[in-house]
């Protein structure tokens, strides 16, 4: 019997034959209850906490099916992962890049793989695995030749990534941005740069911390750093120099010029030590997609990319994964943004200027449909009232707040100056939905967004379907990848 950790599951569902099946309590299941039709599809060995029988005969003598029993079913898996790569790492060269932040991690490991694929065969987060138990599935799917491991970090407590970055040992850690996302569970902006830090503190002195100088926390980082640091940044301002300059002021991958065309973000993009300049006008739609533009090619210039190269595979990626800026026109001429897979105070207020843009100066009417940003803690209510009133500030036409969870941002916009119908509460996306179908004309710009948990993404789904539409990015080509019983959306 041959037993292939690349074909480990959490989800019973995803069972196949030679699969490892890991049994483990979910949030709303217990893995252990699924063990049967895990081995119905195929697994031929769990990983649990317990035994689970199988069978029992004429004399009550109870058969149960194989498995690895183990105290915590998630460290075990922690402790398989780490032996992947100590074997790979053994066989042949492998360079690990750890990518975290508040916003853009997916993102940026999307386009970084993208950039290295072409080099060596590359392992990258499928959708959004990046805690205790994706990150682990993604080494899985490694193979002794892979010559690039991609890992995702997320965390929701401090000395998470910490444990993460044990796992794996990176080579290179980029840290992206410090936001207020999920400050109700860290107890503030501080603590969460406290947890993002360790990725940096992680590193060996012969690695690389690949770092945002435009963001003062992540700036700070360099000091808890015994590796090289290499900065990234779209400031027009010298950078490289002073006390966050790192190793005797090593430059930054920069982008100058930055514009944007149609919500394209576009620059000049620069490296540390090359005289070159390489233009980028880049598919993803919204200007803060910079930071995420420059995080990869830093990134992928420490591993080994030549920066010809690197430009030339930042202007021709789009979105990979679902439900992040995600546009499709459609045939009747309504246009809709996606973009409800994570939500913060920091990437709302961004996407509403990407809507703003896409109203070309009034010409389209711009929609906001808005859902509730979670595990913002005693800040909620004040955060929310702060993005509607500046959908306000940005004129966007219509601003629709979904839900009681995200109603102060109507109340916001009311405060603002908003009148009328400019901006009105629904209770939930259905009525969001008739809102929608019943008003929405030719020309119009829809943005709809949300946190993962409150669902908005299936609404922008619904306002597509059947309508003949016509993507102008190959997001819709991937799932959604969610893990059974691990948070899909982390810090």
């Amino acid at each position: 019997m041959r037993i292939d950790v690349a074909l480990a599951v959490t989800d019973s569902r995803e069972a196949v034959d030679g699969s490892l099946y890991v049994a483990k309590a979910g949030e709303h299941a217990d893995g252990h209850d699924f063990t049967a039709s895990a081995f119905a599809a195929g697994a031929v060995l769990a990983l649990a906490e317990r035994d689970v029988p199988s069978a029992q005969d004429a004399d009550d003598v109870e058969t149960c099916f194989p498995a690895v029993v183990v105290a915590d079913a998630v460290l075990a898996m922690g402790v398989l992962a780490a032996e992947v790569v100590r074997r790979i790492r053994a066989h042949s060269p492998l360079t690990v890049i750890g990518i975290t932040g508040s916003a853009g991690k997916t993102t940026t490991k999307d386009l970084l793989a993208g950039i290295l694929a072409p080099l060596g065969g590359t392992v990258a987060p499928m959708g959004s695995y990046n805690g205790e138990v994706g990150v682990p599935l993604t080494v899985f799917r490694a193979v002794e030749t892979t010559r690039y491991l991609v890992i995702e970090m997320g965390a929701t407590k401090i000395g998470q990534i910490n444990y993460l970055a044990g796992l794996v040992n990176p080579d290179i850690g980029v840290v992206l941005c410090v936001g207020s996302a999920h400050a109700g569970e860290f107890g503030s902006i501080d603590n969460i740069a406290q947890a993002k830090g360790e990725l940096v503190a992680a590193l060996p002195s012969d690695g690389t911390a690949i770092l945002n100088f435009d963001d003062s926390r992540v700036r700070a980082m360099s000091t808890r750093a015994s590796a090289r640091v290499t900065w990234f940044t779209s400031a027009d301002a010298g950078v490289g120099h002073g006390p966050h300059a790192g190793a005797a002021g090593e430059g930054a991958v920069h982008a100058r010029n930055v514009r944007t065309t149609d919500g394209h973000p576009e620059f000049d993009l620069s490296f540390p030590g090359d005289p070159g300049t390489y233009p980028v006008k880049s598919q993803l739609l919204g200007l803060h997609h910079v930071a995420n533009l420059l995080a990869a090619a830093a990134a992928a210039h420490a591993a080994g990319a030549v920066p010809a190269d690197i430009a030339a595979s930042l202007a021709t990626q789009g979105a990979a994964s679902r439900y992040r800026m995600e546009r499709t026109d459609r045939a009747d001429g309504v246009t809709v943004i996606n973009d409800a897979y994570n939500a913060n105070p920091e990437s709302m207020r961004a996407a509403l200027r990407t809507l703003a843009e896409l109203g070309d100066g009034g010409n389209r009417r711009t929609w906001a449909v808005l859902g509730e940003m979670r595990e913002l803690g005693d800040s909620s209510v004040l955060e929310h009232d702060l993005v509607g009133r500046v959908a306000v500030r940005l004129n966007i036409s219509r601003l629709v707040v979904v839900g009681a969870a995200a109603r102060a941002m109507h109340v916001g916009a009311v405060m603002e100056g908003s009148w009328g119908k400019e901006s009105m509460f629904v209770p939930d996306a259905d009525a969001a939905y008739a809102v929608l179908e019943r008003e929405l004309a030719p020309g119009d710009v829809v943005l709809v967004k949300s946190s993962n948990g409150a669902g908005l993404r299936f609404l922008g789904d619904r306002l597509v379907a059947d309508r003949i539409a016509l993507p102008t990015s190959d997001a819709t080509a991937e799932p959604l990848q969610q893990t059974p019983g691990e948070r899909t959306q982390q810090a």
